[in-house]
């Protein structure tokens, strides 16, 4: 139905007179923040009416709508949105083998675990060993992740108490 075919005027006031019936009813129910949003609402359709947006928004709707209703109803449409989703799928795809190959290339470990492990694993130089520092090495590494836990909850809870939180 083209926009020029309906009466406008009489429909925008007929809304809004409504609308103002129904901010009257809910003033005397609600109190009077209730009753000025309803009042709010029932004058948009007359202010739509008056500055000629209403035409801009019939425009916009039936826009909306016709796009809708070839989206649903059109097989080549729908063709497009599984070739979008296909799309996807490879994306993920290929960045769940690249981070297998990266992994794969690092040994299997982090970057930050393969540099924190590179100067213990380091061979000593012919005709010199160091026996102990292999086991001297594992023991403060345990201690320092216990400390390092605690020191995490310390900070935390300093927090917290800035906070007023306990």
């Amino acid at each position: 139905m083209p926009f020029d075919q309906i009466a406008w005027f009489p429909l925008c006031v007929g809304l809004t007179v409504a609308g103002l019936v129904l901010s009257f009813m809910a003033f005397r129910r609600r109190g009077a923040a209730s009753g000025m949003r309803v009042a709010a609402w029932a004058l948009l359709p007359l202010a739509a009416y008056l500055t000629n947006a209403l035409q801009a928004l019939w425009t916009i709707g039936s826009t909306l709508v016709g796009f809708v209703t070839s989206l649903v109803f059109n097989p080549l449409v729908w063709a497009g949105v599984a070739v979008a989703g296909l799309s996807v799928v490879l994306f993920v795809v290929s960045g769940v083998l690249r981070g297998r190959k990266l992994a794969k290339a690092g040994g299997g470990k982090k970057a930050g675990e393969a540099a924190a492990e590179a100067p213990a694993g380091r061979q000593a130089p012919a005709g010199r060993q160091a026996p102990a520092a292999r086991p001297a090495a594992a023991k403060p590494a345990v201690e320092s992740k216990k400390k390092s836990a605690d020191d995490d909850f310390s900070d935390i809870e300093d927090l917290l108490k800035k906070r007023g939180i306990s």
